[in-house]
C-alpha cells in the first residue's frame, strides 16, 4: 500500500473523493469529507494581526507546505492562509501529493523536507521525528494548543516527551446514520446510552425491519470499517486508559477487554435478525462495498449504519443530509448518558524548520481565529479546537460533528489501526476480522491478530 499507515488514509479519500473520479486519493482525512468546497469564492475576513509581529519582519518570505490534501478540497486551505498574508506579507507556498506519505518520509531522510508537513498518523509523526529532521513546535504554538486543544489531542502531537505537532483538522467516526422521518414517523428517540441503542434495535426487529446494515469491502483495505467497530466497543466497553495499552500492546489483542469488545460488535453484526437490511445476510457484509452499505436507509430498507462523518460524501447530491433532512447521524452512545468517549482521526502540522515565519505561520494554524475563517471556507472540515464557533461551519454533519468534538465531557482517542505497526493494523486486523464475519470465531480472530504483533 502506501507505506506507514497510508492505506487508512485511502478509506476517507475514497469516501471524499467519489464526485471527483478519484479511485484511490491520499486526501487527508478531514479534508475528503465531501467534494463540496463551501464558500471559497468569498474572500476571507481580515484578522488581528497583533499575534505576527512578535516574528519580526516576514514581507517577501516564503514558507512551504506540503500535504496530501489535494484538488478540491485544496482551495479553501489556500483561501484560509490569505489574512495571514495580508498581515505579515509573506507568501504560503501550498504542494498537494496523493504520495504524500511515503514521500515525505523520503524527502526527511533525504535532507530536503518542506518546511511544514500535515501528517495525517501519529504514527507517520514519530517515524518523521526519528529521521531527527523535525522541528519542536514553537512556544506561541504550543500555548494555542494548551489553550484550544484538549490533553488527549497534545499527546497525539507529542514524541518522546516533546512537543512537535498541533492537531489541524478532525473527523468523528463514532456516529449512526439514520432516517429521521422514520423516527419521527416510527417514534423512535436517538438513543443515549449503549443500552438504549440496544432496546432500539429490539424495537426495530419487533416492527419487522432489519434494522442494521453494514459493508466492509474495500479493494485492499477490506475489513477496515469492522477495526472501527470494533475500536468503538473498545473504547466504551473498557474505557481510554484500557484502550491506550491496547493500542500499545502493553495488554494483548486477545485479552478478555478485546474479546468483551468483537463480541458486542458481533451482538450487531453477526445477529441474523439484525443484518444486513436491504443486502443479504451476515455473510453479505463482507461483499458490499462500505460506500453503498449504508444507502438502503434512503429505501426503507434499513434504519441504522455505524459510519464516520465522512460517510456523508457518498450519499448523492440531491439527498439533503440534515435534521431534518433523507438521512443524518448521531452520536454512538456511551454505557451512560455521560460517558462520552469519541472515535476519531485528524491531521497535524509537523515543522522541519524554525526560520521565524515557519513560526508565524505554526501560530496561526493552531489558533481560534484560523480554525473560525477555515470553517467559514469550507464543507465537509471540521477542528477539535475550542475556539470554534460551530455556527461557522456550512453543513449540519459537520456542526454535529463539532459538537461531538468540543463537548466538554467528551474523551478523544485516534483511530487505532491508524496507530498499530502495519502489520496489525493494516493487515491482520483487517484481515481476521473478515474471516471472523464470514464465520471464524472470535477466539481465532483475536488469537490470529495477537500472532501478528511485531516481536
Amino acid at each position: 500500500m502506501f507505506g506507514q499507515r497510508g492505506s487508512s488514509r485511502s478509506r476517507v479519500a475514497i469516501a471524499g473523493a467519489l464526485s471527483v473520479g478519484l479511485a484511490f486519493s491520499l486526501t487527508a482525512c478531514g479534508d475528503s469529507d465531501s467534494g463540496d468546497s463551501g464558500t471559497t469564492d468569498n474572500e476571507a475576513a481580515a484578522i488581528d494581526c497583533a499575534p505576527y509581529t512578535a516574528f519580526g519582519d516576514l514581507k517577501g518570505k516564503t514558507v512551504t507546505i506540503y500535504t496530501g490534501i489535494v484538488t478540491p478540497e485544496d482551495t479553501p486551505h489556500k483561501e484560509s492562509y490569505k489574512p495571514f498574508e495580508d498581515c505579515t506579507g509573506a507568501t504560503i507556498k501550498y504542494e498537494g501529493d496523493k504520495a504524500f506519505e511515503t514521500q515525505i518520509l523520503v524527502r526527511a531522510k533525504a535532507g530536503n523536507p518542506p518546511d511544514l508537513a500535515f501528517v495525517p498518523q501519529p504514527g507517520l509523526l514519530k517515524q518523521l521525528v526519528d529521521t531527527g529532521k523535525a522541528v519542536e513546535a514553537p512556544a506561541e504554538t504550543a500555548a494555542n494548543v494548551d489553550k484550544f486543544f484538549g490533553e488527549d489531542w497534545k499527546a497525539y502531537g507529542t514524541v518522546n516527551g516533546k512537543f512537535y505537532a498541533a492537531p489541524l483538522g478532525a473527523n468523528v467516526k463514532s456516529l449512526v446514520w439514520y432516517s429521521p422521518a422514520e423516527f419521527t414517523e416510527k417514534g423512535y428517540t436517538v438513543p443515549t446510552t449503549l443500552d438504549e441503542l440496544k432496546a432500539l434495535t429490539d424495537k426495530m426487529v419487533a416492527d419487522g425491519k432489519k434494522p442494521w446494515c453494514a459493508g466492509i469491502s474495500s479493494g485492499e483495505a477490506t475489513g477496515w470499517p469492522l477495526t472501527d467497530w470494533m475500536e468503538d466497543m473498545m473504547l466504551r466497553l473498557n474505557g481510554p486508559e484500557a484502550y491506550d495499552k491496547w493500542v500499545s500492546h502493553e495488554i494483548p489483542f486477545n485479552g478478555p477487554e478485546a474479546t468483551a469488545a468483537l463480541d458486542a460488535v458481533g451482538g450487531y453484526l453477526k445477529n441474523d435478525a439484525y443484518v444486513n437490511g436491504g443486502l443479504g445476510d451476515v455473510k453479505s457484509i463482507a461483499s458490499t462495498t462500505f460506500q453503498d452499505a449504508g444507502l438502503p436507509i434512503l429505501e426503507g430498507t434499513c434504519s441504522l449504519h455505524r459510519q464516520a462523518s465522512f460517510y456523508a460524501a457518498n450519499f448523492s447530491k440531491d439527498t439533503k443530509v440534515a435534521e431534518d433532512g433523507d438521512v443524518f447521524a448521531f452520536y454512538l452512545p456511551g454505557k451512560d448518558a455521560t460517558d462520552k468517549p469519541v472515535l476519531g482521526g485528524g491531521e497535524f502540522v509537523v515543522s522541519f524548520a524554525d526560520r521565524p515565519e515557519v513560526k508565524a505561520f505554526q501560530t496561526y494554524l493552531s489558533s481560534d481565529v484560523w480554525a473560525n475563517t477555515k470553517a467559514k471556507l469550507s464543507s465537509g472540515w471540521v477542528s477539535a479546537n475550542k475556539g470554534l464557533d460551530p455556527n461557522n461551519l456550512t453543513n449540519p454533519i459537520d456542526k454535529l460533528s463539532a459538537t461531538i468534538l468540543l463537548d466538554p465531557n467528551a474523551t478523544f482517542r485516534f483511530d487505532a489501526s491508524d496507530l498499530m505497526p502495519g502489520a496489525v493494523g493494516s493487515n491482520a486486523f483487517w484481515k481476521q476480522t473478515t474471516s471472523w464475519i464470514t464465520g471464524q470465531d472470535t477466539k481465532t480472530t483475536l488469537d490470529n491478530i495477537e500472532k501478528a504483533w511485531p516481536q
